[in-house]
């Protein structure tokens, strides 16, 4: 296990992680191991929350909401403040998320950057509300309120700013929470809820670690009004029809196996880079990266040859090194499951652009890899493949491409390449997705809503549009 020397002393470090109930930091009555994915080796004990421990978070958040709800200057004090105290431990939280979940320490830094940000937004954005009418009889008021105790389920890939994604907006309406994340990526949670601990009244602010079990507890509890979950389509599932009992308002962000579309008229070099960047970020373990591109088959040979030689540029390796710009993949089932795509691939005739380049031979590394030749029916084509494994496939006629980007049960993100800015962007309005990029695949924006057609989900999370899904509408009139 190693020291925890980068941590404060004051606070629960990578060896003594705790839960955050009622505003207390509780050991587990049992642990479980978390692995460093870049050396294989144990990094922690984590705590094991039981079905006791989860009733007294749900019950400590039952109980703080009521006086939460009352003060909107509170709680926008409370995110401010939120906002500080990462800015303060930002080096500290971006250490852990790459110890626990792989990715190089610059794009650590830049989710934990987006988290204090998201806080920031949140402090400061409306909670909508609306005049409907206003005559010498009556004022029609719509207003907007918290639903009560919201369980929010978070994925490993982005531990710190997904968590906060769904904390900003729950708490800025009025709602308590209780949050569960990945048992893949526990400690920065873990230790965001330390940090953020003397902020918020006890209650407010709940974390609980464990496996499925806690998790599908958490959903079923009736004092729980709203579930919001990232993951993948079948917990999205179980969680829909959990939720059914008792009718809770959800939102689930499911995953996405976005499309780039590169038009006959593309900048190679300018499209390469973009889709690179995209598809191979956090080692490709992100929703709305780029998944599978169609090119003109004229250009098929070209972009090949652009993207291999800026994948020959990255530096695969362990993710507190500086110069890392791709780190292992977060456990070994994911490893497993890209190596399996790729042998399928190969087994169906598929050519193989390899990674040249020197990586570790201990860690769960998978290097960048180009698969070109590959059918549409290939499990890498139609499935979320989560890894730096990007399937190349070509086309004819432009109706052909729209038609099999869309060929997918997701729809979350998509993009479009060409020096044909109108063009493209008549052919986004085809893309069935919910976001879609021109000569960039994806951004992020605090006050944008993100969210897909299909199975990627229901629902959208950030900007107006996520808070109101924190909240149920509500219709004020007062007579005269």
């Amino acid at each position: 296990m190693l020291a925890p020397t980068f941590l404060p002393d004051c606070l629960p470090g990578i060896d003594r992680p705790r839960l955050l109930i009622d505003g207390q930091a509780v050991a587990g009555s049992a642990t479980f191991d978390t692995i460093n994915p870049a050396t294989e080796e144990v990094l922690s004990s984590v705590p094991d929350c039981n079905l006791t421990q989860l009733d007294q978070a749900i019950a400590a958040a039952v109980q703080a909401f009521p006086k939460w709800r009352r003060d909107e200057t509170k709680r926008r004090q409370a995110l401010r403040n939120c906002a500080a105290v990462i800015r303060t431990h930002h080096e500290d939280l971006s250490r852990l998320i790459t110890l626990d979940q792989g990715k190089p320490l610059t794009e650590a830094r830049r989710e934990v950057s987006y988290a204090a940000e998201l806080f920031e937004e949140h402090a400061v954005q409306p909670i909508p509300t609306q005049v409907l009418a206003d005559t010498d009889t009556v004022s029609t008021r719509l207003v907007l309120c918290p639903l009560g105790v919201a369980a929010l389920i978070t994925p490993w890939n982005f531990p710190v700013g997904t968590a906060v994604v769904k904390i900003a907006p729950a708490l800025l309406v009025g709602n308590t929470v209780v949050v569960k994340p990945s048992p893949h990526a526990s400690l920065a949670p873990l230790f965001l809820g330390q940090i953020l601990r003397p902020l918020l009244p006890p209650g407010v602010l709940n974390v609980v670690t464990g496996d499925a079990v806690i998790g599908s507890a958490l959903v079923s509890d009736p004092r729980v009004t709203k579930v919001s979950l990232t993951g993948s389509v079948a917990t999205g599932r179980d969680v829909s029809r959990r939720a059914a009992a008792d009718l809770k308002r959800i939102t689930l962000e499911l995953g996405g196996n976005d499309p780039a579309i590169v038009l006959p008229d593309a900048d190679i070099a300018t499209t390469a880079l973009g889709i690179a960047r995209s598809a191979f970020r956090n080692a490709g373990q992100v929703c709305s990266a780029v998944k599978r591109v169609y090119v003109p088959e004229e250009l098929e040979r070209a972009l090949l040859k652009a993207i291999s030689a800026i994948c020959r540029q990255f530096v695969v390796g362990d993710g507190l090194h500086e110069a890392t710009t791709i780190g292992p993949l977060v456990n070994s089932a994911q490893r497993r499951r890209v190596q399996t795509l790729e042998a399928e691939c190969r087994s169906q005739g598929a050519r193989i652009s390899p990674y040249r380049g020197a990586y570790p031979t201990q860690g769960y590394y998978h290097p960048p890899t180009l698969v070109s030749g590959v059918p549409d029916t290939a499990r890498i084509v139609t499935e979320e493949q989560f890894g730096p494994t990007l399937p190349i496939l070509t086309y004819r006629d432009i109706d052909d491409a729209i038609e099999r980007a869309n060929d997918s049960t997701f729809g979350l993100s998509a993009s479009i390449w060409s020096t044909d800015i109108t063009r493209a962007e008549a052919i986004s309005h085809e893309l069935e997705c919910g976001r879609v990029g021109i000569n960039g695949h994806s951004r992020s924006l605090a006050n944008a809503p993100f969210g897909g057609f299909k199975q990627s989900g229901i629902g959208r999370e950030l900007g107006p549009w996520g808070t109101a899904g924190m909240g149920e509408l509500k219709v004020i009139n007062t007579f005269k």
